[in-house]
């Protein structure tokens, strides 16, 4: 399989722009990426991730991150552990650009499933904020439960509404997952200092991994 290290995906909406550092799909399946964040870069909302074990390391700038309802703000040279069911949020707090390392284990469906979400934005297919319609934002949510479920509404509507939902826009021809969409929207060698600090910091694994 080929090298996916400097491979780079845009969401011109949102403002965020990740070069891969670390492949998923070498040994280990951690993702590591440089995330450059436009000056009113943020997330979708708070949510969390029921598999996945996520860590920031900030490089330039001010993130603020809400944790569990605790909100701090992040600092070059300062790093977030988020384990896995943790409800988080986070955005650019400094009103100026801003870059951050961030680690996920497992990190080749996380990858799979930005790439979807920042190619739908980049191809014109989602609204003023970067969320994609109604139809498509089910089946990927559908599909990447195991990545991603939203705080709000409660899980038990959200699991309830979204079979149905994820069902219908799937008979419409929508997709969890575009072939198209996992190319990178360019190819760019990242720095080796980054490189080698997406080492340095790289989770360690799981007890009995």
């Amino acid at each position: 399989m080929q090298s996916r290290v400097g491979w780079v995906q845009e969401n011109p909406i949102t403002q965020e722009r990740g070069t891969v550092l670390i492949d998923p799909g070498t040994e280990g399946g951690v993702l590591a990426a440089l995330l450059e964040l436009g000056p009113e870069a943020r997330v979708a909302g708070e949510h969390f991730h029921p598999t996945l074990h996520e860590r920031f390391r900030v490089l330039e700038g001010t993130l603020a991150l809400k944790l569990d309802g605790q909100e701090r703000e992040l600092r070059p040279g300062e790093m977030a552990d988020i384990p896995p069911g943790a409800v988080h949020d986070w955005w650019n707090a400094g009103g100026a650009p801003a870059s951050a390392i961030v680690w996920v284990d497992p990190g080749e469906r996380f990858l799979e499933m930005i790439s979807t979400l920042f190619g739908l934005a980049r191809t014109g297919r989602t609204n003023a904020a970067g969320m994609p319609g109604p139809l498509q934002l089910a089946v990927i949510g559908s599909e990447f439960r195991d990545v991603i479920v939203f705080a709000q509404p409660p899980p038990a509507v959200q699991k309830a509404v979204l079979g149905p939902l994820a069902a219908l826009g799937r008979a419409l021809g929508r997709r969890p997952v575009y072939p198209e969409l996992q190319e990178p929207s360019e190819i760019r060698p990242p720095d080796p200092e980054l490189l080698e600090l997406a080492e340095r910091f790289r989770p360690p694994a799981p007890a009995g991994a």
